[in-house]
Parts: C-alpha cells; sequence; structure tokens
C-alpha cells in the first residue's frame, strides 16, 4: 500500500518503536522491583532458616534438631516452609516431605523442585541443601507458587503491553500518516490544477491554525502575487501594442512622406519628427528596462548612507527652470534625514515624482518637496496643487503604462511611477498616495530600520 512508504508513517513507526522500547524497560524495571525483590526476599528467608537450624544443631544435636523442625513446621499452618531431614541415603527422618524429591541445581547453587499439593497439585520449590555430620542431610527450602504466579502475570502482562503498543502504534501511525496525506493530496490537487492553467484555483486550509493551514497561506499569498505578475505581464503586453502602434503608425507615415517629398527643408523637418518620436520609443523601452532590472534584482542597490535633504536639493535645482517656464512655484521644506539605500535610484524615482508634480500643476500652482522624520520612519512627500488622482485610480496609477483620463493629453509613457514603486520596494519602502486639497500627496516612507536620521 502506498501509505506505508509514506515518510509520516515510517516516522510513526519509529517512534512506535520507541514507544515500545520504553514500555519494556518499564515492564522490566516493574519486574525486577516486585518479583526480584519477592525472589531475593524468599532467598535471604531461606538463608536465615538456615543458618538458625544449623545453631540448633550445634546447640542440642540431632534430637533438638528434629525437636525444632517440627515446631516450625506445626507454626506454619500455609505449608509454606518446606523441612527434610534425612538419612546419608535420603530416607526422611523428619519434615514435611514423604520423600526426597528429585532436585535440580542452578547456576547459583540453589535447588528447584517441584512438591505435591492436596489441593494445587504439584507446585513448585526452592531450597538449599545442608549435610551434618555423619552425611545426614537436612533440606530447608520454600514453596514459591506467588513468586511464579507474579513473574507469569508480569511476563504476560509484557507480552500484552508490547503487542498493544504496536498494534495501536500501527493504527496511530496509519490514521495520522491518512490524515497528513489527505492534507498533501489536496494541496498536490491544487498545485495540478493550477500547473494546467487555473491561476485562480488556491489551496484549501481548515481554519485550524495548524502548520497546514500556515503552509496554505503562504502558498496563496505566493500564488497571489504570481497571478498578479501574470496579469501585469498581460496588462503590460496589451498597453505597449496600445501605446506604441500610434508612435510606430506615426513614424511609418513620415519616412514615406519622406520617400516622396522632394522639398529639402520639408525632408529634414520630418528627419527631425522621426528621430523625435525613435527617442520616445527608446525612452519607453530603456523605462521598461530599468524597471525589470529593479524587479528582478538585476542590479544590487548599493547600501549607503544617503542624505534625503541634498538628495532633495539636487532635484528641486534641477527642474527649477522648468518650473519657472510653466509657471509653478517649486519649492522644498527640508530636514536633516538620511537612509540606507541606492542613491542613484532614489534621485530616480525623486525626480520622476517631481516632473510627474510639476507636469500635472497648472500655471500659478505649487509643486512642494517635504521631509517629514520621524522615531519610527522617514517620509519623502512631493505636494502640488494639480488636477490629483481620485480613490479608485490610486492603486492603478503605479501599473505600467497605466494612465489616468486628464493625463492622456500630456507628454509620457506611463512608466514613471512604476519605475518609483519598483525602487519603494527595493528599499522595503510604502509608496503612498494621499489628498492635498486641491492637488496630490505622493508619499515614499522608509521603515526605521532603513533610516539613519542625522540630528
Amino acid at each position: 500500500m502506498r501509505i506505508w512508504r509514506t515518510s509520516t508513517f515510517r516516522f510513526a513507526a519509529l517512534y512506535m518503536a520507541l514507544f515500545a522500547s520504553s514500555v519494556v524497560l518499564l515492564l522490566g524495571l516493574i519486574y525486577w522491583m516486585t518479583a526480584g525483590f519477592m525472589a531475593r526476599q524468599t532467598d535471604e528467608t531461606i538463608e536465615t532458616e538456615i543458618t538458625g537450624l544449623a545453631e540448633q544443631y550445634r546447640r542440642r544435636g540431632l534430637s533438638g534438631l528434629g525437636q525444632v523442625i517440627g515446631e516450625r513446621i506445626r507454626a506454619d499452618p500455609n505449608g509454606s516452609a518446606i523441612y527434610l531431614f534425612a538419612t546419608p541415603d535420603y530416607e526422611p527422618l523428619a519434615g514435611n516431605l514423604d520423600r526426597w524429591p528429585p532436585l535440580v541445581a542452578d547456576a547459583d547453587g540453589w535447588l528447584n523442585f517441584s512438591r505435591k499439593d492436596t489441593v494445587a497439585g504439584e507446585v513448585p520449590a526452592r531450597a538449599r541443601l545442608f549435610v551434618l555430620r555423619g552425611g545426614l542431610h537436612l533440606l530447608v527450602g520454600r514453596d514459591i507458587r506467588d513468586l511464579v504466579r507474579t513473574e507469569a502475570m508480569i511476563r504476560r502482562g509484557l507480552g500484552w503491553g508490547l503487542g498493544l503498543s504496536v498494534a495501536l502504534g500501527l493504527l496511530g501511525g496509519s490514521l495520522m500518516s491518512r490524515r497528513i496525506d489527505r492534507r498533501i493530496e489536496a494541496i498536490n490537487e491544487a498545485s495540478r490544477e493550477i500547473m494546467n492553467g487555473d491561476l485562480g484555483r488556491r489551496i484549501p486550509d481548515r481554519g485550524t491554525g495548524d502548520e497546514f493551514d500556515k503552509l496554505s497561506e503562504q502558498l496563496n499569498a505566493m500564488l497571489d502575487r504570481i497571478e498578479e505578475l501574470m496579469r501585469g505581464v498581460r496588462d503590460v503586453a496589451d498597453n505597449i501594442a496600445h501605446d506604441l502602434r500610434t508612435p510606430l503608425t506615426r513614424l511609418r507615415t513620415r519616412l514615406e512622406a519622406l520617400r516622396s517629398t522632394a522639398d529639402p527643408a520639408s525632408a529634414d523637418n520630418t528627419v527631425e519628427d522621426c528621430i523625435n518620436e525613435a527617442d520616445r520609443l527608446l525612452q519607453t523601452f530603456n523605462a521598461l528596462l530599468r524597471i525589470a532590472r529593479i524587479e528582478s534584482g538585476g542590479r544590487s542597490p548599493r547600501t549607503e548612507i544617503v542624505a534625503l535633504d541634498q538628495l532633495v536639493r539636487d532635484a528641486v535645482e534641477m527642474y527649477q527652470a522648468l518650473a519657472e517656464e510653466k509657471g509653478v512655484e517649486l519649492s522644498a521644506d527640508l530636514m536633516p534625514a538620511s537612509i540606507k539605500g541606492d542613491r542613484d535610484l532614489l534621485f530616480q524615482a525623486l525626480i520622476n515624482l517631481v516632473d510627474n508634480g510639476v507636469k500635472y500643476t497648472p500655471a500659478g500652482g505649487t509643486v512642494k518637496v517635504v521631509i517629514v522624520a520621524g522615531d519610527s520612519d522617514v517620509c519623502l512627500e512631493v505636494h502640488d496643487t494639480g488636477p490629483g488622482i481620485d480613490d479608485a485610480h490610486k492603486d492603478k496609477v503605479t501599473q505600467r503604462f497605466y494612465r489616468v483620463e486628464h493625463a492622456r493629453g500630456e507628454v509620457g509613457n506611463g512608466l514613471g511611477l512604476s519605475l518609483v514603486a519598483a525602487v519603494a520596494r527595493q528599499h522595503n519602502a510604502r509608496l503612498e498616495f494621499g489628498d492635498a486639497g486641491p492637488g496630490l500627496i505622493a508619499r515614499m516612507r522608509f521603515s526605521a530600520a532603513a533610516s539613519a536620521r542625522r540630528r
């Protein structure tokens, strides 16, 4: 069966073997502490009896020994004590055995034999042999039926305990393996459906919060991200086809016109328009390549301490002339703050935000770059007084080629905020959009782990 080959069942079998071994050790300890103790107590009693009878023999002789044996037999109503005083030819002289029994010696010199009982039949016994002067024999022993019963009971318990441990271990291992196998098979089934193209399929969980549910949560989060990326790839392909079709059509039309024109001045203008159109196409592809390199980790960011306030001053200085030409007031409200990151990538993200602010703010408006450094994070904000972004579009504007309605008439390719979002993810920052009333607040929030505030 398949279940016997699973790792879960093998682990369960190993646990069963360890558990059975512990049961055997426990019962062995019980055996040693009960039956072993009883056996040692019996042997000590016999040794004490022999010592006492030897002393009586030295003091009172044969007749006195016989009297003592008789007294002890009468004092033992249960008949558990065994005495036999015999001649050199093993003929009984005194005691509670009618004949000399066949004796079997063990490794310790103890004698084992069976005696007849009127009720129980053959009863096991254990004894020592004491040889007196003149070749007389004295056999002193005890009835050990209780000891034998106890040993047999413990051996049966050992067998039953071991058998039940193995049976329960096999049953538990089988049930546990089946349960885990069903959970794993559910994951495998969902994986097969996903591989067959159903990207919306997710791994089910039971709501128990166990390790399988946690694994399902992680896998589902990974699948959500993969589905999002796949959707992004499809959207990017559609947007590339849509957004590049128009400039390529214009480029082809101008080249056709260039081929048919005979006016040198008109030809020069057409060539210049073609070059400008090709430059815009190259900018679009270069932006796509930069985003792809950042998101794929193809470019490892340089980890250095970047002074955000100085970075903002450079960006504001770069765009000051363009802002003045458009009639937009560009300013900065800064406080000293530094973060760990790649200066070039951060500068690209910042100038994209400033460029968007200047581009979409009408004449007479303002664009302000603000740094807010707190104890837990550092925020780089760009405030403008442009048309802003509706709440319905704020989660979409970072998608490649996505442009809101009022931005479609402006020059651009819809990749600026996509690049900013990629740089933010590279630096473990959050890109947020808020309302400036009127206008937009674009905010990059860096965590405390990335910040290195200067005071």
